[in-house]
C-alpha cells in the first residue's frame, strides 16, 4: 500500500501546479489523471496568459489584478514557452462607445504592473498598421494593449516533470474508483486502464479534477456549503489562413461577447464561444452552430470572409464556472473558488479557475492544507526556480542557444525545439552529431529520438497525446503518418 501526503486527482493546470507547489515544498505527492494530461479543459482554452480584458466589464476587479500580475510570473517562469502579443481592438460605433474602451484599457494598465514586454494601451491608426490589410476597409481606428499567449498542454506537461523531477509521482490513465476517511486518513482505491488497481493512503486529497470536481466532491461527502459549478462549453476553429505572427485581435459582438483571432502555428486560430454543456465532459465536440457563430463573428471584420469549409482543425472543452443567476454563459465568473473540507482527514476542492492563475491558486491551495500538514515548507513558486527549460530565456534567445550547439539542426525543427522545451533541448540532442543520429523521422520533423522522450519523460501513449498536446504536429502529419506514428510508440514506449 503507497503512503503519500497529498493525492492529487486531475492532471489539467490546476493539479499539475498543486502537484509541482506540493513537491516543491517536500511532501510526498502522488497525481493521478484519468485520461491525459491536459486531456480535456487544459489543451482546449484560448491559449492566452492574460489579465482578461472583458472581465472589467463585470466588475472582476480583483480577478483581473491577480491574473495580470500572475501574467508576468508565468513569463518570467517558462520564458520560451510564454509569448508576449500585440492585441488590437478595432472601434465600432455602433457598440461600445470610444470612452469605455479608453477606460478599460486605462483600468487595465493600472491594474497590472508595466514592463517592457507589456508596454501600456494606446491609439492605433489601422491604415498604418500591418493588420488593417486583413481587416475590412471600414475600420481605420482600434485600440492596442499587450498579454501573452502560451502553448497550454504544454504548459501543464512542464508543471508535471518539474513535480515529477521534485518527487512526485504522476499516474496517467489511471482513475479514483473509491475513496473513503479511515482512522484520520483518506483510504483510495486507483484503476489503470488495464484493470490493475491500488490502494493509497494520503494524509490529505486535492480534488483538482476540472469539469468532473463538482460530482467528485459529492462523492467526498463534503459538508456543505461548497459553490456549486455550471459547465460551459467554449469551442475554437483553425483555419490555414495568413496571419501576423505577432498580432491578435479582440473582436466586440453585438451580443456582447468578444471573439479573438489569434496567430497559430501558421494558422489562424478564432475562439470562443459559451454554450451550456450537461453531459460527459469528455465527450464533447464542437456544435456546428458554434462554427458557423466564430465565421460570422470574424466575417464583421475580415476583409475577405471565411465559411466552415476553410476549417482544418476544430477543438472543443468544457470549462467548470462558478454559478450565478445570470442566464448568460458568458456573464460567469472565471475567478475560482477553494473548499477545504477539514472534518477528519482534509480535503481540498478547487471550483472554477483559468489558466492564467493556476500558479497562485495552486499557492493558496497549499497555504490553506498546510496546517494540516505540518511538515510542508512555505510557498516558494513565485520566486523560486524557472520552470523546466527556462533557464535559456525565451524561444528567440533558445534558438541561438540550438544554432551554436547544433547548427545542421533544420531551421523548422530549431524552432519549435526552442519554444517547447527551451534548455531541455540538450536531452535530445546529447550524443547526436547529424540529423541522422536523432533516428526515423516520422514527417514534420518528428524524429524518434523526440518521441522516445516524450514516451519516456512526459507519459505520451498515443499518437494524439504526441500530435495535439506535446505539440500541434497534427496540423502537418496526415492519417497514415499518424497510424505510423502510433505502430512505433506502441512497440516501443511502455
Amino acid at each position: 500500500m503507497d503512503e503519500v501526503d497529498l493525492l492529487v486527482i486531475g492532471g489539467g493546470i490546476n493539479g499539475a501546479g498543486i502537484a509541482r507547489d506540493a513537491s516543491g515544498r517536500g511532501l510526498k505527492v502522488l497525481l493521478c489523471e484519468q485520461h491525459d494530461l491536459a486531456a480535456h479543459t487544459s489543451s482546449a482554452s484560448s491559449k492566452l496568459i492574460h489579465g482578461g480584458l472583458r472581465y472589467l466589464e463585470q466588475s472582476e476587479f480583483s480577478l483581473v489584478r491577480k491574473a495580470l500580475g500572475e501574467r508576468e510570473v508565468v513569463r518570467r517562469q517558462a520564458p520560451f514557452l510564454v509569448r508576449p502579443l500585440c492585441f488590437v481592438l478595432p472601434w465600432q460605433p455602433h457598440l461600445r462607445p470610444r470612452w469605455m474602451l479608453r477606460l478599460g484599457l486605462w483600468l487595465y494598465d493600472h491594474l497590472g504592473s508595466r514592463s517592457p514586454a507589456f508596454p501600456a494601451s494606446r491609439g492605433v491608426d489601422l491604415r498604418d498598421d500591418p493588420l488593417g490589410a486583413l481587416l475590412s476597409p471600414q475600420l481605420q481606428q482600434a485600440f492596442s494593449y499587450a498579454d501573452a499567449q502560451v502553448d497550454d498542454a504544454r504548459l501543464v506537461i512542464l508543471n508535471a516533470f518539474d513535480a515529477a523531477q521534485r518527487g512526485a509521482r504522476i499516474l496517467t490513465s489511471t482513475r479514483c474508483v473509491d475513496l473513503r476517511r479511515e482512522h484520520g486518513r483518506w483510504r483510495v482505491v486507483l484503476e489503470n486502464t488495464s484493470g490493475h488497481q491500488q490502494i493509497v493512503q494520503a494524509q490529505a486529497v486535492a480534488n483538482a479534477a476540472g469539469p468532473w470536481a463538482g460530482g467528485l466532491l459529492e462523492r467526498m461527502h463534503a459538508r456543505s456549503g461548497g459553490p456549486a459549478l455550471r459547465l460551459v462549453q467554449g469551442s475554437h476553429i483553425v483555419l490555414r489562413r495568413p496571419w501576423p505572427h505577432d498580432r491578435a485581435c479582440l473582436l466586440q459582438q453585438p451580443d456582447g461577447r468578444v471573439v479573438f483571432l489569434l496567430p497559430f502555428h501558421d494558422h489562424l486560430l478564432i475562439g470562443t464561444t459559451d454554450t451550456d454543456y450537461r453531459g460527459d465532459p469528455a465527450r464533447c465536440t464542437v456544435l456546428p452552430s458554434e462554427v458557423d457563430y466564430l465565421c460570422s463573428a470574424a466575417n464583421g471584420y475580415l476583409r475577405d470572409p471565411i465559411s466552415a469549409t476553410e476549417v482544418v482543425w476544430q477543438f472543443a472543452g468544457v470549462r467548470p464556472l462558478l454559478a450565478n443567476p445570470d442566464p448568460r454563459a458568458a456573464k460567469l465568473s472565471r475567478d475560482y473558488r477553494l473548499h477545504l473540507d477539514a472534518e477528519g482527514a482534509p480535503a481540498l476542492h478547487v471550483l472554477g479557475g483559468k489558466l492564467t492563475t493556476y500558479r497562485v491558486l495552486a499557492e493558496e491551495a497549499l497555504d490553506l492544507l498546510r496546517p494540516h500538514l505540518p511538515h510542508a515548507g512555505p510557498a516558494w513558486t513565485a520566486t523560486g526556480a524557472p520552470l523546466p527549460g527556462g533557464d535559456w530565456g525565451d524561444a528567440g534567445q533558445a534558438r541561438q542557444q540550438l544554432q551554436q550547439q547544433a547548427p545542421w539542426l533544420p531551421e523548422v525543427t530549431r524552432r519549435r525545439w526552442a519554444s517547447a522545451y527551451g534548455s531541455r533541448s540538450v536531452d535530445l540532442l546529447r550524443g547526436a552529431n547529424t540529423l541522422l543520429d536523432l533516428g526515423e523521422d516520422f514527417g514534420a520533423g518528428l524524429h524518434a529520438r523526440e518521441l522516445a522522450y516524450l514516451c519516456d519523460h512526459e507519459w505520451a501513449r498515443t499518437a494524439e497525446d504526441v500530435l495535439w498536446r506535446r505539440s500541434k504536429l497534427g496540423l502537418q502529419m496526415d492519417a497514415s503518418q499518424a497510424a505510423r506514428l502510433q505502430a512505433w510508440m506502441d512497440s516501443h514506449c511502455r
